[in-house]
């Protein structure tokens, strides 16, 4: 086998050993190794230039960057669109040549390769939602254990806050045990208010410094979270530069069924990155009351909708609308305009 034959490698990626499938310009599997990842980058570097193809998984990125280094075009594909091309079995020898298979096609969709910076920020999100998610799970188990003793609180975190604040725990009609453990509860529940308030006060930071945060970050319901998060799982929005539709990469539009030359639309496709759908909902569920109450056309196409649909269905609604405003930004590399926003 001549390197110099090598035209695409498909790289199963593994936690110790990976798989690797090399084919030549004709399609012809001419290369089939088992390797441990320094032994990949080691190997590569010896390789004339030539496309390198991977699934977006962990330490995609990492690679990457590595192979882009050493001339080569990186190539990474989101598994679903890897798994047609898989023969039989599945087994990493076969993942690894489906692609280096899948790679080439003219239609296949790409993942663009993430910075060391992209994906510190992305990191960081992470590390805050777990928190956010611990801090929830406590504030859900302080009510459950009033509840059980009589005491009714309302609920949302600031809402529970400022009753318990009201009435004061000493106050309460429970055991002096219970009370020393609604306080733990509580002394918990500020010490992760004080780790999400550092995390949110750093993307701040990152938004006053970044060019493309500070322009999404002025789109009501987007907000720093948002901005940053979306930095960080698109940079620079180059592949949406190119004609990709933001609201559909993040499951945002509507799916459709056709039977009998009828088209039905249901729900969200829900597919994409989950995380940032999520949050782009959360904020376009607290701007929906500002936007609608404002006399703009955004307002009067709200209003409409609340008038014969539930307000869910508006949020999400809203959201995508969000996203295809960001979509604009992105493409047109400009500020947001209130004035043009209903031509989105």
């Amino acid at each position: 086998m001549k390197r110099s034959s090598i035209a695409v490698i498909g790289i199963d990626l593994g936690k110790n050993s990976c798989s690797l499938a090399g084919q030549d310009a004709t399609g012809a599997i001419v290369l089939r190794r088992k390797m441990s990842r320094q032994g990949i980058i080691a190997f590569t570097a010896t390789l004339p230039p030539c496309v390198i193809a991977m699934e977006a998984c962990c330490g995609a990125h990492f690679f990457g960057r590595t192979f882009e280094t050493q001339g080569h075009e990186v190539r990474l594909m989101s598994p679903e669109y890897v798994q047609p091309y898989v023969k039989a079995q599945k087994t990493d020898d076969r993942d690894a040549e489906a692609i280096a298979e899948a790679a080439p096609r003219p239609t296949m969709r790409f993942v663009s390769l993430k910075s060391e910076a992209q994906l510190d920020l992305q990191a960081l999100h992470r590390a805050r939602e777990r928190l956010v998610l611990a801090r929830t799970a406590l504030i859900n188990q302080l009510r459950a254990v009033l509840f059980e003793r009589g005491v009714i609180l309302p609920k949302g975190r600031l809402l529970l806050m400022r009753r318990l604040g009201e009435i004061g725990v000493e106050s309460l009609p429970i055991s002096v045990r219970t009370k020393i453990l609604v306080n733990d509860l509580l002394d918990e529940c500020t010490a992760l208010d004080k780790r999400i308030k550092g995390y949110d006060e750093e993307f701040a930071a990152v938004a006053r410094n970044d060019l493309q945060a500070r322009r999404l970050s002025g789109i009501p319901g987007i907000g720093v979270i948002n901005a940053t998060a979306l930095i960080a799982a698109i940079g620079d929005g180059s592949a949406f530069a190119r004609g990709r539709d933001l609201a559909s990469w993040l499951g945002l539009t509507p799916r459709q069924h056709s039977t009998g030359g009828r088209t039905k639309i249901l729900g969200i496709s829900k597919r994409g990155n989950q995380y940032l759908r999520k949050q782009l909902i959360h904020g376009a569920r607290a701007a929906l009351p500002h936007l609608a109450a404002k006399p703009t056309r955004m307002g009067e196409w709200l209003r409409e909708m609340l008038n014969r649909r539930h307000t869910n269905v508006v949020v999400v609604a809203l959201a995508a609308k969000l996203a295809r405003i960001i979509w604009a930004l992105l493409r047109r590399e400009t500020t947001y305009d209130q004035s043009a926003i209903i031509g989105v």
